[in-house]
């Protein structure tokens, strides 16, 4: 207990909320530009650090210049609170600033227009899978780049390498979805959490879940994690199986390829027949955004579009910065002249939860 009473907030002391979102900030920018995960890391647990210190701790701190005895801040973090308190821009932000308006210069304005129709995302994972943060942390960063719902879609139990959601802990958390939405559901930017699941898609085009409970889900993003070299007419009838279940509302990065970091060529499949199958059913193509995905490739949204095809622009996020990856993808689809409506992420939430109840 604070003497005289419950310790201040970091609203209450002048500095702090500038120290704490400019470490925050330059933890985003790194999860934006896909740097190592522990960087990202190593910025965020030092301004939850400084966030939660006590008056006293602060004032002390703030005297002495002592940070680096503080637990989770090390040289780099402790440089940019000295460069916060003294009215300085820390080199790194300033670094990481420079290199997004270099990226975003580079989009086109049919991206960047699409971009701007966007209300939100339907695949982004959090800690109770492989992602890096919880929920809260991915709820607060989508309020903070304006969507007005996001979808938490960790994976489903056979992805045990991304530590897969049984049923029970799926159930679990349904109910902290729903408890959250209380609070985020109110003031001038209310955000509604989406409950979701990124399910597997079994070798036989089943799906990796109780199908009870896929439909309990507000969203069900269906994808292929394994045998991605299956024979190209065994990977259509799985592709064309999981997108023909009722309860399929995104086909998941189609190909499954990755362009860097550890290169991975795309699946081959019959994609007519597959993007048929989805316009049929009303499933919607996924343009993921991630940098080291960018599926499907242009060719297949080509694909994809002239088959009448919706589609859903997701960020695929680990980590709260990725989810403004938003642009890049929205960048590769508006090349195609695809009309915004059949995008279903430029929707209100009340048209989307009609689309993916149809069932």
């Amino acid at each position: 207990m604070h003497p005289g009473g419950p310790a201040p907030g970091p609203a209450d002391e002048p500095g702090r909320d500038e120290v704490v979102s400019t470490l925050h900030r330059i933890s985003f920018l790194l999860e934006r530009a896909q740097a190592a995960e522990y960087r990202a890391a190593a910025y965020r647990r030092a301004g939850d650090r400084v966030r939660d210190l006590d008056a006293g701790a602060w004032a002390e701190l703030r005297g002495t210049g002592a940070w680096t005895g503080l637990p989770d801040v090390g040289s780099s973090t402790a440089a940019v609170i000295v460069d916060v308190l003294a009215g300085r821009t820390p080199e790194a932000l300033a670094a990481l600033e420079s290199d997004l308006a270099r990226r975003l210069a580079g989009a086109t304005d049919a991206g960047r227009e699409l971009r701007g129709r966007l209300r939100g995302d339907l695949h982004a994972h959090s800690d109770a899978s492989d992602g890096a943060t919880p929920i809260a942390d991915m709820a607060l960063a989508a309020v903070r780049i304006g969507h007005e719902y996001q979808a938490i879609t960790d994976h489903s139990p056979r992805l045990t390498v991304a530590h897969g959601l049984s049923a029970d802990r799926l159930r679990a958390q349904i109910a902290q979805v729903a408890a959250m939405n209380t609070v985020l559901d109110c003031g001038d930017r209310p955000l509604r959490l989406l409950t979701g699941i990124e399910v597997d898609v079994l070798a036989d085009g089943g799906l990796d879940q109780a199908p009870g409970l896929l439909r309990e889900l507000d969203v069900v993003v269906a994808s292929v994690h394994s045998q991605l070299r299956m024979d190209r007419a065994a990977m259509t009838r799985r592709m064309v199986a999981a997108v023909s279940n009722p309860a399929t509302d995104v086909l998941g990065h189609c190909t499954g390829r990755r362009v860097r970091g550890r290169p991975r060529p795309p699946s081959e499949f019959d994609a007519e027949a597959v993007f048929a199958a989805c316009a049929e059913h009303h499933v919607a193509v996924e343009v993921n955004a991630r940098p080291d995905r960018q599926d499907p490739p242009d060719e297949l949204i080509a694909v994809a579009a002239r088959a009448g095809c919706l589609f859903s622009i997701d960020s695929d996020a680990h980590a709260p910065g990725q989810l403004d990856w938003l642009v890049d993808g929205c960048d590769r689809l508006a090349v195609h002249g695809v009309d915004p409506d059949r995008v279903v992420t430029t929707w209100p939430v009340g048209r989307l939860l009609e689309w993916t109840h149809r069932h």
